[in-house]
């Protein structure tokens, strides 16, 4: 199926995930990672807490809870883990991490792979787009929150390839048109080339909304395009989702107003 790619991106992930926790002192638990207001040991259990639900989900409560956008949803399932000791967390990995990546695989297989659905305030999107977004969000956290330069550990892992990273980089970019639907459909009034650069890289046109109000993002740049963005995939995971500046990685040809006008509505989730 077209994302069996993402579930592998995700296995390879989660190889070096366990590298690095495999490496953890127990002072490293403790440290701010790079997503603000997560320590080591809460982005860990961002981890865990996400395999647990998908496999193992916790009864709804007997009063609806107000609905909760994708980010608080992921604090409050981090919450409770708060006050867990770090073998906890690492226990709870190694009880639901392989189950989840099977629930991930059948999530590939029809009629589900094809079925829409809701993802919180994310967009509505077909079941096997799931594993891009673990692909998407995992490799963030591990790559940027974890290891990046402004991150408190430092372990050697292998270069990211393609494999690893084109998958979260194509969850991006279908969620570009829903996560943000009346902000960037007003600011995309041209089309924009996006070029991706090393591994996960491409080309691709971000083009103003039709009558359905969603921008649309098609492969390759076109010759009417007011303006191209390039930066390396590795970092549009970082400035796509505001962990950094896009104007400390990123180089623009043609309309750099125009640019700078998409790119800072741009906050992908």
């Amino acid at each position: 199926h077209m994302t069996a790619e993402a579930v592998a991106a995700v296995r390879i992930i989660h190889d070096h995930m366990r590298t690095v926790r495999d490496q953890l002192t127990d002072a490293d638990w403790d440290k701010p990672s790079a997503c603000a207001g997560w320590t080591v040991k809460d982005v860990f259990s961002h981890v865990t807490s996400n395999q647990k639900e998908m496999v193992d989900p916790t009864p709804p409560p007997a009063e609806p809870l107000p609905a909760m956008t994708a980010e608080q949803a992921m604090d409050a399932l981090v919450a409770p883990r708060k006050d867990w000791a770090a073998a906890d967390v690492l226990a709870e990995y190694d009880r639901y991490a392989d189950a989840w990546f099977g629930a991930l695989d059948a999530l590939q297989q029809e009629p589900m792979a094809s079925t829409v659905a809701p993802i919180a305030d994310l967009g509505s999107y077909p079941l096997h787009q799931l594993a891009n977004a673990f692909a998407f969000d995992h490799y963030c956290h591990l790559r940027i929150d974890l290891l990046g330069p402004d991150a408190p550990l430092r372990v050697e892992l292998p270069e990211a390839t393609d494999e690893e990273v084109r998958p979260g980089i194509l969850w991006m970019l279908w969620g570009m048109p829903q996560m943000q639907k009346d902000e960037l459909a007003a600011a995309v009034t041209q089309p924009l080339g996006l070029r991706l650069t090393g591994p996960g890289g491409g080309d691709w046109t971000v083009s103003p909304a039709g009558a359905d109000g969603l921008i649309t993002i098609t492969d390759g740049i076109g010759a009417g395009t007011a303006a191209t963005v390039e930066s390396s995939a590795h970092d549009f995971v970082s400035w796509g989702t505001k962990r950094c500046d896009w104007r400390s990685c990123c180089t623009v040809t043609g309309d750099e107003a125009y640019a700078a006008a998409v790119l800072d509505v741009l906050n992908i989730v």
